[in-house]
C-alpha cells in the first residue's frame, strides 16, 4: 500500500475515486500511531462529508482493527462504499437514547455528529444535535477515550496580526451555531470530569476537499467572475486527509479532564492572495468586494504541529488541485462553507 508522502503527491486529481483514495491514504506516522493504539474504533456521525474518508483512512491505517461507522445512512450509497472498504456499519438515530444504548462497545470513539448548515432555520434541532446527542454519547462511552469534532467558531474574533487564539483562550461564541458548539464541548467536559473519561476537543479550521471548502469557494467565485468578499480576509486551511489523520492520532493524546486542540494549516492564508493565485491559473482577473477587516475567526495550531508535525499536503499543491478541479467542472457537494459570514448566522 502506498503511504501519503509529499514526494508521491499527484500533479492532478483525476476524478472522485482518485480523490477519495488520496483523502484516505494514510501516512506512515498514522500507521505507526494506530499500531500503538489499543482496541477498535467507532466513528459516530460517519455519514457526512468527512466521515466516509476518515473511516476508510482508519481502516487502511489499521486493517486488523474493527472500524465501525454509525449514522442514519439516509444515503444507501455511503453505507455501501463504507462496507466495500471494510468498515462495519450500524444504522442509528443518535437522538434516540435507546438506540445509542445498543451501540457496540469500542475503546476508541471519534465523535463527528452535529448540525451547522441551516442552524438559524432549525434552532431547536441544531441545539439537540449539538448538545443532547453529546450528552447521550458521553454517558454511553464513558469507559472509552473520545475525540470530538469541534470548530474554530467557538472562539471570538481575534486580531489577524496576532496569528489567532490558542487553546488557552476561553470560548466567547457568536450566534446559535457557535453557542451550541460550546454546549457540545461542555457536555463532553462535564462527563469527562464526572467519569474520568479521556477526551480531546478538536477545534477544526477549514478542511480542504476538492468538492467543497474555502479554496473551492474562492476558486468558484473567481472562475464565475463573482466578486470575492474580503471582509473575512484570512483563513487557515488544511488538506482533509491531513486533518483526519491528526484527529485519529489524537486518540493517543486524550486527556482527563477534557482539553481542546486546534487543527489547521501552519500558515494563515490571505483570501486576496488565494483569489489572485486562482486568477492566474484561470487567466481571469479576480474582482474584489470590500476590504480586509482587522479581526476574524483565526486561531493557531502550534500545539498540533508539536504533536503531529506539519501537514503533508502544502497550500500550493491544494491551490493547484482545486484550480484544476474547478476548471474541469468536476463534481461538487454544493455546500458553501460560508467562511465569509461574520455574524455567526449559518
Amino acid at each position: 500500500m502506498d503511504v501519503l508522502k509529499f514526494e508521491n503527491l499527484p500533479e492532478r486529481i483525476a476524478d472522485v475515486d482518485a480523490l477519495e483514495e488520496l483523502l484516505s491514504r494514510p501516512s506512515q506516522a498514522l500507521i505507526d500511531d494506530m499500531a500503538r493504539l489499543q482496541g477498535d474504533i467507532i466513528v459516530l456521525g460517519v455519514g457526512g462529508k468527512v466521515g466516509p474518508t476518515l473511516a476508510r483512512l482508519a481502516k487502511r491505517a489499521a486493517p486488523r482493527k474493527r472500524v465501525i461507522g454509525v449514522a442514519r445512512f439516509s444515503d444507501a450509497e455511503v453505507k455501501r462504499r463504507l462496507e466495500a472498504a471494510g468498515v462495519e456499519t450500524v444504522a442509528c438515530d443518535l437522538l434516540d437514547r435507546d438506540q445509542v444504548a445498543k451501540l457496540p462497545d469500542a475503546p476508541n470513539v471519534v465523535y463527528m455528529a452535529g448540525k451547522k448548515f441551516g442552524t438559524d432555520a432549525e434552532r431547536g434541532f441544531a441545539w439537540a444535535m449539538n448538545t443532547k446527542v453529546p450528552a447521550l454519547v458521553a454517558e454511553r462511552y464513558r469507559a472509552s477515550r473520545i475525540v470530538v469534532f469541534s470548530t474554530l467558531c467557538v472562539y471570538s474574533f481575534a486580531p489577524v496580526v496576532s496569528g489567532g487564539w490558542d487553546e488557552r483562550v476561553e470560548p466567547k461564541p457568536l450566534g446559535d451555531y457557535a453557542n451550541s458548539c460550546v454546549g457540545r464541548e461542555r457536555m463532553f467536559q462535564y462527563h469527562s470530569q464526572l467519569y474520568g473519561t479521556p477526551v480531546r476537543l478538536m477545534r477544526l479550521n477549514y478542511a480542504i476537499d476538492m468538492r467543497y471548502g474555502v479554496l473551492h469557494d474562492i476558486a468558484r467565485w473567481v472562475h464565475n467572475r463573482v466578486p470575492v468578499p474580503l471582509a473575512t480576509g484570512h483563513a487557515s486551511v488544511i488538506w482533509q486527509g491531513d486533518s483526519s489523520s491528526q484527529i485519529l492520532r489524537a486518540l493517543l493524546h486524550c486527556t482527563t479532564p477534557a482539553s481542546a486542540l486546534n487543527i489547521g494549516g501552519p500558515e494563515l492564508a490571505s483570501v486576496r492572495m488565494l483569489a489572485q493565485a486562482f486568477g492566474e491559473r484561470f487567466g481571469i482577473a479576480p474582482v474584489f468586494e470590500g476590504a480586509e477587516a482587522p479581526e476574524g475567526w483565526v486561531n493557531q495550531s502550534l500545539e498540533a504541529q508539536r504533536l503531529f508535525g506539519y501537514p503533508i499536503v502544502p497550500l500550493g499543491k491544494m491551490i493547484d488541485w482545486t484550480a484544476d478541479w474547478v476548471a474541469r467542472d468536476m463534481p461538487v457537494h454544493d455546500k458553501p462553507t460560508h467562511f465569509e459570514v461574520r455574524d455567526g448566522g449559518f
